[in-house]
């Protein structure tokens, strides 16, 4: 279990319990976190191998894992489950994330400094080995790629660009989750005061 999975020792706990009842219903745990607060609220990160996680799923899992956590009873208090994906600008949490997501830009920061900066913004380049390469803006200017040992991190994410918004449509459509059909007559509304502004 990683760090970008569980940070806590609590979360690291939370996703023994959890992990195998989520990837027994053929899902993969992407991240959980023990949020505080007046009530405390467990978030559940999950998503499918391929990728695209709906409601319906999300609800599954969330069912299955409150029945786990009730008879294992790991936390004293009262909290809220919340079960989501991982969403379009999502965390990348795991070595193999980097390499799904080559080509795309993120924001990734080191828990310790590296040449005397922690964040580092740019274009994903995969991995090698136990790093993750990135294509950053050099001191002149041009771009370079640095490798960060992946035990290094301590939070990564995808930046919302135009290009990954693309690729989330794409990718839905491909595996059938946008159903043209229903999109076949799509008509625009005027409010009054752009009808008028029209003639």
């Amino acid at each position: 279990m990683t760090d970008l999975v569980a940070k806590t020792s609590i979360d690291r706990r939370l996703a023994e319990i959890v992990l195998p009842t989520v990837e027994g219903m053929g899902y993969e745990l992407v991240r959980i976190r023990l949020l505080g607060g007046q009530r405390k609220t467990l978030q559940i990160m999950a998503d499918r191998p391929e990728g695209g996680i709906e409601v319906e799923d999300c609800a599954r899992i969330s069912t299955a894992v409150s029945a786990v956590l009730d008879v294992e009873d790991p936390l004293e208090d009262a909290y809220t489950l919340e079960v989501s994906s991982p969403g379009i600008d999502r965390p990348l949490t795991r070595l193999k994330d980097f390499d799904a997501w080559t080509g795309f830009e993120a924001r990734l920061e080191t828990t310790e400094l590296i040449d005397g900066r922690r964040r580092f913004k740019g274009t994903l380049q995969g991995t090698e080995g136990d790093e993750v390469l990135i294509e950053i803006e050099g001191p002149e200017g041009a771009p370079v790629t640095i490798g960060l040992k992946f035990d290094w991190l301590g939070e990564a994410k995808l930046i919302l660009t135009d290009e990954l918004i693309r690729e989330a449509l794409r990718q839905k459509h491909t595996d059938g989750r946008i159903d043209e059909a229903r999109f076949d007559a799509i008509e625009e509304e005027l409010s009054a005061e752009d009808a008028e502004k029209e003639e």
